[in-house]
């Protein structure tokens, strides 16, 4: 199978690529700098230039049998009103024109899209979430029902579609765990506002499996949640991440100091979602890190 995939080289591109080459598929990224992602990338890969907003013309595709979608503006920043444009612009808009380009070219027969479990917005510890939930209605909810609608339109034409709401992934690379490290090797680690709110954590070796797993089973369409199935509070996390290091975890974040650091994105860190991967485990995907205290171990020694 040839497959297309954006984000090639973000936070879960390489191992996703790594993968299915390792399968026998040939892939072929859609980027910004192509030169530059396949300077990063095994040999082999091909590439073709993609700006996300922009019109995407049907043969950069490459006659691809199947796309995955990756590409997207980091969250993970002050949520100015133009940060805010961004981040909801090149989710829905650049999925609107990836999918009229799948509709033109007439080749792609399997899309895959990722999303967030920010769908389900924040302040929802009391429920156990999964994909037949009800979204939330904060700002990443509406952004994520926008971007999952427009993927979803790429089964107009025939195209099995596929979206996984990507949890936290976990990797020392980059992300949440990414940001702890630092406090947490100087001892200056712990809970984070109440503590109480759930984080819904994967491994990223995981959460590239699951995105490859999903594309190759075309019986799964519509949402997956790609997280463990043991989510855990924030002091847990703290705690485990302490005991994973050997260091204390007993310092304390206030909300008003998450608030003033973070602005609005504080919403993120201080509200959390209790959500289970029920369509992963119905589908027969093999977590190999279900549990947090193994994932720590295996990411961290």
């Amino acid at each position: 199978m040839k497959v297309a995939i954006t984000g090639a080289t973000g936070f879960l591109g390489p191992g996703i690529v790594q993968g299915l080459l390792s399968q026998g598929h040939t892939v072929h990224v859609l980027t910004r700098d192509v030169p530059r992602a396949l300077e990063k990338l095994p040999p082999g890969v091909t590439g073709a230039p993609f700006h996300g907003r922009a019109a995407v013309a049907p043969e950069v595709l490459g006659g691809a049998d199947a796309v995955i979608h990756l590409a997207g503006e980091p969250v993970a920043q002050r949520w100015t009103k133009d940060a805010k444009q961004r981040i909801h612009d090149s989710r829905v808009l650049g999925t609107r024109m990836l999918v009229e380009a799948m509709k033109a070219a007439g080749t792609v027969k399997r899309f895959v899209s990722t999303s967030a479990i920010g769908y389900y917005g924040g302040a929802r510890e009391a429920e156990a979430l999964t994909e037949e939930s009800p979204p939330g209605d904060d700002f990443l909810a509406r952004v994520c029902v926008d971007w999952e609608a427009e993927a979803g339109n790429a089964r107009g034409a025939g195209i099995s579609t596929a979206v996984v709401r990507m949890g936290v992934v976990l990797h020392p690379d980059g992300g949440a765990l990414h940001k702890m490290l630092p406090p947490f090797r100087m001892g200056a680690g712990g809970a984070v506002g109440s503590g109480r709110q759930y984080v819904s954590w994967i491994h990223r070796e995981d959460a590239q499996a699951m995105v490859r797993f999903v594309l190759q089973d075309a019986t799964v369409e519509g949402p997956v949640n790609a997280t463990a199935p043991e989510p855990v509070t924030n002091a847990t996390l703290a705690h485990a991440l302490g005991h994973a290091l050997g260091r204390p975890s007993v310092m304390h974040i206030p909300a008003f100091m998450v608030k003033a650091a973070m602005g609005e994105m504080a919403k993120v860190v201080l509200e959390g979602q209790r959500v289970l991967p029920a369509r992963a485990r119905q589908t027969g995907f093999a977590f190999r890190f279900p549990e947090l205290e193994g994932a720590l171990r295996n990411l961290l020694t």
